[in-house]
């Protein structure tokens, strides 16, 4: 993927983070917060928080770059044409689901995390054991079992990753989602019943849902399928 196509990827990801604190907090305050409350004293929540974070920023790189490996492989191999710019074209359709689920209440995106629940039962148990283990390394591997919530927005921004067919391509993609995201989840672990109010408001949601909508528009207007006939000549 050329930087021109990369970086609004990346950005649209960002985005996607940042603006989903709301989603972010329904997902995974409950884990942040607790993380807090189980460390005495400011200084050890804030390497909580940080550790855990760090795991879950790691563990998003890996899923965006090996799916993207994987779906780059498998479009080389068959000759797909245009087949990431209808794969952006989706993640854009997706985004625009989590805005007007936002928006409007309406759990538009429940099939998504009720498909990704059998695949965190699988997980969940090795995120158990991780959580029982003392100190900076369980909290690393916790954050890093994390990336594999029952999560519409993690998911739809992993589709956006993976369109890109690349391994560095796509973890780069899931990174910016991560850094994103940072901001809330940092907050939510040092501050959890402040940020909770804010987060859990009405008007701030629809804000937010608006927010995705206009980013699945500029994702559509970078995402759709044409640019594929320019790689004929390979």
């Amino acid at each position: 993927m050329s930087a021109g196509t990369l970086a609004p990827a990346v950005t649209a990801a960002f985005f996607a983070g940042l603006l989903g604190a709301g989603h972010c907090f329904g997902m995974c305050g409950g884990i942040a917060g607790g993380l807090g409350a189980a460390s005495v004293g400011r200084g050890r929540a804030w390497v909580s928080a940080l550790t855990f974070n760090l795991g879950r920023l790691t563990g998003y790189a890996l899923l965006g770059g090996v799916f993207a490996g994987i779906v780059g492989a498998g479009g080389a191999a068959l000759s797909l044409p245009a087949w990431g710019s209808w794969l952006r074209l989706a993640g854009a359709l997706l985004i625009a689901l989590i805005g007007l689920q936002m928006l409007t209440g309406w759990r538009l995106l429940g099939f998504i995390e009720r498909g990704g629940a059998h695949v965190w039962k699988v997980i969940s148990p090795l995120a158990v054991r991780a959580a029982s283990h003392p100190g900076p390394a369980g909290r690393w591997l916790v954050g890093l079992c994390w990336g594999f919530l029952p999560c519409g927005l993690v998911y739809t921004v992993l589709l956006t990753a993976t369109s890109t067919g690349d391994f560095r391509d796509g973890a780069i993609v899931m990174l910016g989602f991560g850094l994103g995201t940072l901001p809330a989840l940092m907050g939510l672990t040092l501050a959890a019943p402040a940020l909770a109010t804010v987060l859990q408001d009405q008007a701030f949601r629809r804000i937010v849902g608006a927010g995705l909508v206009l980013l699945a528009v500029l994702s559509v207007l970078f995402g759709l399928p044409g640019d594929g006939h320019h790689h004929h000549h390979h």
